[in-house]
């Protein structure tokens, strides 16, 4: 990255959040990222949660020096990346505000004020020139709000791509990976087709460097970040594996789900199960999109499936849940109907199949229900043939 130094991250790092979006756990905490451009003309990139509007000032500030900058560009509205705005604007009143026509309706709507005298509307495809480095503009919207726009910078080839490639926590590497799969998933993945709309124009730009506004800088992932959103966005399973999600009243349940599960690793598959009601419920939903093959075992509970299996499947089926393999395990000690409830409930999904082998329990596993776990172990490792 040529001329990284003209590139100060000015964001904020919150170590005290417990759930982002108030439905998230974090453990690892959220950023706020913010970005300014050194040049001759200076540009801010984004503004920071209103907790933090007095740390990020003061970062802008150290930033700037005794320069003042000429532009403020406001790509995502989110209060977590606009809520220090007028704070920003108060100590540079001669800066411009640039961002898309639907940002700038946004902005009355949360501030309850015009911004008329500072407004500059951008188009998808503008360019700026701020003196060394020139901006270039790209709409993206429902990425994952109506109003967003990523920006490129043509010298350092760095995309400020807004919400996109963001992560939770401050991850890098690997673990990257799983908290950009789990934030992309949770947040932005019911916008697949949008997703897919923003690869193809992005494709007419060498990028080296992405700046999100959550997560970390990405320079030496880039390729493999702009691999992951392909097949993530087109809803592609990453990898070949079952993840059983469950929920078990008295351990019946489970015990059918360990029996599949250390049946499917005998015959050498990737098996992983999650307890829907004692996991983060979109560690589940993480997994069920990156694998290939799931499993839903769940009891009947008045009438319907456990009440976290009906939050677990809504949660896929808002997000486009498709393409996959889907098994399934009941349970009911009089009358089982969960099974026929998550196939309704999964009716709306594209491309399942569903598996042949039907396990029911009644109450407790019984040796038949030991040799239908078999058999379903054996239908689905034949499916990975």
């Amino acid at each position: 990255m040529q001329n990284q130094t003209d590139i100060v991250s000015v964001g904020v790092y919150d170590k005290k959040i417990d759930l982002f979006e108030s439905l998230y756990p974090v453990p690892d905490g959220m950023t706020y990222n913010s970005y300014v451009i050194l040049d001759d003309c200076i540009a801010v990139m984004d503004t920071v949660d209103g907790v933090f509007t007095d740390e990020w000032l003061k970062n802008v500030q150290k930033a700037l020096g005794d320069k003042q900058p000429k532009y403020l560009i406001i790509q995502h509205m989110e209060p977590d990346h606009s809520a220090s705005m007028l704070a920003f604007l108060r100590a540079y009143p001669s800066v411009e505000i640039l961002a898309t026509q639907k940002a700038f309706v946004m902005m009355k709507n949360f501030f309850g004020e015009q911004f008329s005298a500072k407004e500059r509307l951008v188009k998808d495809g503008e360019t700026l020139v701020l003196g060394k480095h020139t901006l270039t503009f790209i709409s993206a919207p429902m990425v994952h709000w109506p109003e967003v726009m990523m920006t490129y910078e043509h010298t350092t080839q760095t995309l400020f791509s807004a919400d996109a490639f963001g992560a939770f926590g401050r991850a890098s590497g690997e673990n990257w990976v799983c908290e950009a799969r789990r934030y992309y998933f949770g947040i932005v993945g019911k916008y697949g087709v949008q997703v897919q709309n923003v690869l193809k124009k992005l494709a007419h730009f060498p990028i080296s460097v992405i700046c999100p506004l959550h997560g970390v800088v990405l320079k030496k992932e880039v390729k493999n970040a702009l691999r992951l959103y392909d097949i993530w966005s087109r809803c592609e399973a990453e990898d070949s594996g079952v993840v059983i999600c469950y929920t078990s009243v008295y351990g019946n349940t489970k015990r059918a789900v360990e029996l599949l599960r250390n049946r499917l690793k005998e015959l050498g598959m990737l098996a992983t199960a999650f307890d829907l009601a004692r996991t983060d419920i979109f560690e589940a939903v993480e997994d069920a999109f990156r694998y290939d093959t799931l499993v839903l075992a769940t009891t009947t509970y008045n009438g319907e499936a456990f009440p976290f299996m009906r939050t677990f499947i809504h949660a896929l089926v808002e997000r486009k849940f498709r393409n996959r393999t889907v098994a399934f395990i009941e349970n009911g000690s009089w009358s089982p109907m969960a099974t026929r409830v998550m196939k309704d409930m999964l009716s709306a999904c594209q491309n399942l199949r569903f598996a042949q082998t039907q396990v029911r329990l009644l109450s407790a596993v019984t040796q038949e229900n030991e040799q239908q776990i078999s058999a379903l172990a054996e239908e689905l490792s034949k499916n990975k043939e």
